[in-house]
Parts: structure tokens; sequence; C-alpha cells
């Protein structure tokens, strides 16, 4: 067993450092603080993005115009071509495409992209899919199926 990591219920976990124990750890004396000043004594913490005074970045940098990123919808993406992994006539869905491990479950929405060939029928189950996707799946004689959030076929809505 290495010395760096210590083994609870089958889990590696890395070794506490011990700090403050003498010269020979490495970690002696100041306890990795440095001499004088805030961050010397216990209790301290700075809040994330302090910059001892000097004026912090986030607020260097100019800001402007908007951004979409708080609001953004993010899906789970997979080309059709990573389809082929499925069997004729099988149905496909986000569950089925992480359990094959073809993509990671980043969000409980899936878009189909139409990246490569489709040489299956498939019936996919999607919320999103490109044009090209479309295509694709039904010149192969598979069928799309367009599902909202909750996995409910968004035509019987």
């Amino acid at each position: 067993m290495d010395l760096n990591f210590v083994e609870q219920n089958g889990i590696r976990y890395e070794d506490r450092r011990r700090v403050g124990r003498g010269p020979g750890s490495g970690l002696g004396k100041t306890a990795g603080r440095g001499h004088k000043g805030w961050g010397q004594r216990s209790g301290t913490s700075r809040r994330p993005g302090y910059e001892g005074g000097q004026m912090p970045i986030y607020r260097r940098v100019p800001k402007r115009g908007f951004t979409n990123a708080r609001f953004a919808t993010d899906y789970t993406i997979i080309n059709v071509d990573k389809l082929n992994a499925f069997d004729d006539g099988a149905t496909v869905d986000l569950d089925m495409v992480t359990s094959k491990g073809l993509a990671s479950k980043l969000s409980p929405l899936m878009k189909v992209l139409g990246n490569g060939d489709l040489k299956k029928r498939l019936t996919v189950r999607a919320q999103k899919f490109t044009k090209s996707a479309e295509e694709k799946i039904k010149a192969a004689g598979g069928t799309i199926v367009v599902i909202d959030a909750h996995g409910r076929d968004a035509s019987a809505c």
C-alpha cells in the first residue's frame, strides 16, 4: 500500500497532510503559512478572486453586452453514425445511449446531430434533431419521435 494513500471501505483517499510537525517533515515551523501577514494566523480565509489588494481580474476586465451562458439549454449530443451500435429495429433514447457508453449524460435532454451515415432502421426518441439527422434516420427507414423535457411524446401534448 502506498504511503500517500489510505483505503477506507474500498475507496482510496489521499493521505492527510500533517503540517507543523518539525523541520524533517518539510512543512514544519510555519506549517506552510509563511512569515507574518494575514494568512499566518488561524481562522483566516480569503474569498475567491482575492488578489492581495490588487484590483482583481474580474474587475479589471471590461464587461459589455449580453451573454446567454446562464440561460442556455444544454443537451447531451450524439451523431447519427454512433447509432449504428444498436440492433436493427431498436428504439433508441438517452438511457440506451448512455448505457452503451456512446455519450456521457451531461444533460437529461438529448440532441441528435447528422454527422456520419446511418445503416440501421431505428426509432430514435430525443428532444431535438438537426435537419440532416432527421433526413438520414428517415432515409435508413427509421422514425424519429420528438419528446418533451419529461420524456413524453411532444406530438401528444
